[in-house]
């Protein structure tokens, strides 16, 4: 078993601004963390991501296959239990620094 560490960054032309989503902050208040290290594991390795809070998770599940050399289509992605959309994001799923991503072969049939 093994661990690897990699940094997710998200386009820096992206039409999304971090500087919106603090705009609603009240004074006073610190902003969340903008990065959270998230760890993706399956039967045999532990991969560590560090991703923005706004990127949409199919970054970090396409990195991971391609590093395993595993399909997109024959694995799927847990967190708490609940399948991970491509299109969810940190933010979405109300992860914190630390949580953890499960990898599961897909079944077919009964």
């Amino acid at each position: 078993q093994y661990a690897t560490y990699f940094t997710l960054i998200a386009n820096p032309f992206s039409s999304h601004s971090s500087k919106m989503a603090d705009a609603g902050l009240p004074a006073g208040d610190a902003p969340p963390v903008e990065h959270l290290n998230i760890k993706v594991t399956d039967n045999n390795n532990e991969v560590f991501f560090k991703i923005k809070r706004s990127t949409q998770l199919k970054k970090l599940m396409d990195a991971f296959c391609e590093r395993q050399g595993k399909q997109i289509s024959t694995v799927r992605f847990l967190f708490d239990g609940t399948r991970v959309r491509p299109e969810d994001t940190p933010d979405t799923l109300e992860m914190a620094d630390g949580d953890t991503l499960e990898v599961h072969q897909e079944q077919i049939g009964g």
